[in-house]
């Protein structure tokens, strides 16, 4: 497993742009023509006069800066959600001051009026910086009003050379790109394929997935990106056409992030043998690649895809409306965070299956299809009463899934146990609100219901929550649902069978592992709260957990009280 250190570290060499003070631009120091690690000291990258790094870098030149008096801030790039008075949070986009940066996972800092710890890898140093943003209501004296106005004078003057900062960031990551993708396919691929007593044809393609397609792709990309960069004025070039022209292109991506969770399985148990261990690291030391491990290289493309709609979005700041880019980069800028979406959206269908199957094995008499032949996330749960067309009352635990609504019962001695009572296909089903009062297709007094009627048999079902706040959460979660499996339709989400038929094989052995006298239900699948498509932000960080390659990079904390509450609440616990 690659460490969180080193992953930044390896970031910091594909990304570092010193910005100087007067707002030009110096060669990083830090990575040669071949993308290589050189020699550097602490002096030679103060001498360079950074205004700011990117995080990953030398967090000794940071706070240098900052004990220097200059004002260094950071942009929020995912939602940082946390319970804990110690911790900072913060939504994608917010501004954080950066107070202190000695270590290089937590940083201090300040957001809005209040000072806390946050995790370094979910916020970037901007390549270009203004002094305190104005969003920041930290109250400035009237000399740092007076410099704040000259920064903001300066940076109108020089916009252009912003612009032309962040195009040669995009340019220089790129080739540096490149060049990885290239030491992945002749330093390790072409190796693995001499030595077929070691590796078999099935183990490759699980490795290394489809990333000679993506270096064929990139390597294109790159020629595009090369034939309108303008070297002479790097701020009129015009690159965006680029990415709308290959953006059907990007979605090769999509397969080669499907296949990183099983890839690192796949790499892990051959590295519990030393002739394995010592194989890769040959192989690095052949191709002269920087002392990153193979699982740290493997990680690169899933990365990379996540980074374009940041670099977009901090170009397009930087290019006027009347920039003849302009159109373009905006266009490019939503069509990559749509690519990257994608991705993550898939990335928590994959997490969500999972435990999906896992919740159906400790379910007691389950009948029919399994829920993963339909469904692939929890929307909503919750206790109801079902009123029969006898008028009798039912309490039944409902678990909303796109597509389908699973009744069950909870055991009369062991409220953790559930049993299986049926289910509504909810494609077939149309909501309809109900008032206070008598219904007429039941003849009932009602209170707090709302029923689904079947399109193809008029059958009604009808149900009352116990509270009002409670049945307009029921209503909304309909609503979700009905417009998660719109969204999931046009974009084309779905699940392989193979993935659908692991997780409850999975799910399933370790369901028969447990005694029967001992195997206490385990908690439902997290609702996956979810924004529309275009309200959402993309959720992968820059360096993730072998593990769990899709999952949240968020540090490992201490227990919450919170939580172990929330545990004891949930339907399966007495």
């Amino acid at each position: 497993m690659v460490a969180r250190g080193e992953i930044a570290r390896f970031w910091s060499l594909e990304s570092l742009h010193l910005v100087s003070s007067d707002g030009g631009t110096e060669p990083s120091a830090l990575v040669d023509d071949n993308g290589s690690e050189e020699d550097f000291s602490y002096e030679d990258l103060c001498q360079a006069s950074p205004r700011y790094l990117q995080p990953g870098g030398e967090q000794l030149a940071i706070n240098e800066l900052i004990s220097d008096g200059n004002v260094v801030c950071a942009e929020a790039l995912w939602d940082h959600v946390t319970m804990d008075d110690q911790e900072l949070g913060f939504k994608a986009g917010d501004v954080i001051q950066v107070l202190e940066a000695s270590n290089k996972d937590w940083w201090w800092g300040r957001s809005e009026d209040k000072e806390a710890w946050f995790p370094a890898s979910f916020v970037r140093l901007r390549v270009n910086q203004e002094e305190l943003s104005e969003n920041s209501s930290s109250t400035p004296s009237e000399e740092q009003d007076e410099e704040a106005s000259q920064s903001r004078h300066r940076h109108c003057e020089n916009k252009q050379q912003m612009r032309t900062n962040v195009i040669r960031e995009i340019m220089d990551t790129e080739r540096v790109y490149i060049k990885h993708l290239r030491d992945i396919c002749e330093g390790y691929i072409r190796q693995c394929r001499k030595h077929t007593g070691m590796f078999t044809v099935a183990q490759l393609a699980t490795i290394f997935g489809n990333i000679e397609d993506i270096y064929k792709f990139q390597r294109k990309f790159l020629k595009d990106l090369e034939k309108q960069y303008n070297k002479e004025e790097p701020h009129l070039s015009e690159i965006g056409s680029c990415f709308l022209q290959n953006q059907e292109g990007f979605a090769i991506y999509s397969e080669y992030c499907n296949n990183h969770p099983g890839a690192c399985l796949e790499l892990a148990n051959l590295m519990k043998q030393g002739k394995y261990r010592h194989f890769f690291e040959a192989c690095r030391l052949l191709q002269q690649m920087i002392d990153i491990a193979i699982d740290g290289f493997l990680l690169t493309p899933v990365q990379k895809i996540c980074k374009y709609p940041l670099q977009l979005a901090e170009l397009l700041k930087y290019t006027t409306q009347e920039h003849g880019d302009y159109s373009n980069i905006k266009a490019a800028y939503e069509a990559m965070k749509n690519v990257a979406c994608l991705i993550n959206e898939r990335k928590r269908k994959l997490e969500s299956i999972d435990k999906i199957a896992r919740w159906q094995v400790s379910i007691v008499g389950w009948e029919g299809l399994d829920i993963l032949d339909r469904s692939s996330e929890l929307i909503h749960s919750g206790e109801l009463t079902k009123i029969t067309k006898q008028g009798k009352s039912q309490q039944r635990t409902f678990f909303l899934f796109d597509h389908q609504l699973v009744s069950c019962k909870k055991d009369l001695l062991r409220r953790d146990m559930l049993y299986y009572k049926g289910r509504l296909d909810m494609d077939e089903m149309e909501l309809v609100d109900l008032g206070d009062g008598r219904d007429k297709d039941c003849n009932l007094s009602v209170k707090n219901a709302f029923k689904l009627v079947s399109r193809t048999t008029d059958e009604v079902y009808l149900f009352c929550a116990k509270k009002q706040e409670d049945k307009a959460r029921w209503l909304q979660a309909c609503a979700d649902e009905r417009r998660r499996v719109q969204e999931d339709k046009e974009m084309g989400m779905e699940i392989s069978e193979n993935q659908k038929k692991l997780a409850m094989l999975s799910a399933q052995k370790a369901g028969h592992g447990k005694s029967k006298g001992y195997n206490r239900c385990p908690v439902a699948p997290p609702h996956q709260g979810l924004h529309p498509i275009h309200q959402r932000h993309i959720t992968m960080p820059t360096s993730v957990p072998q593990q769990q390659v899709f999952g949240l990079a968020e540090p490992k904390r201490k227990s919450s009280l919170f939580w172990h509450t929330f545990n004891r609440l949930t339907p399966f616990r007495k």
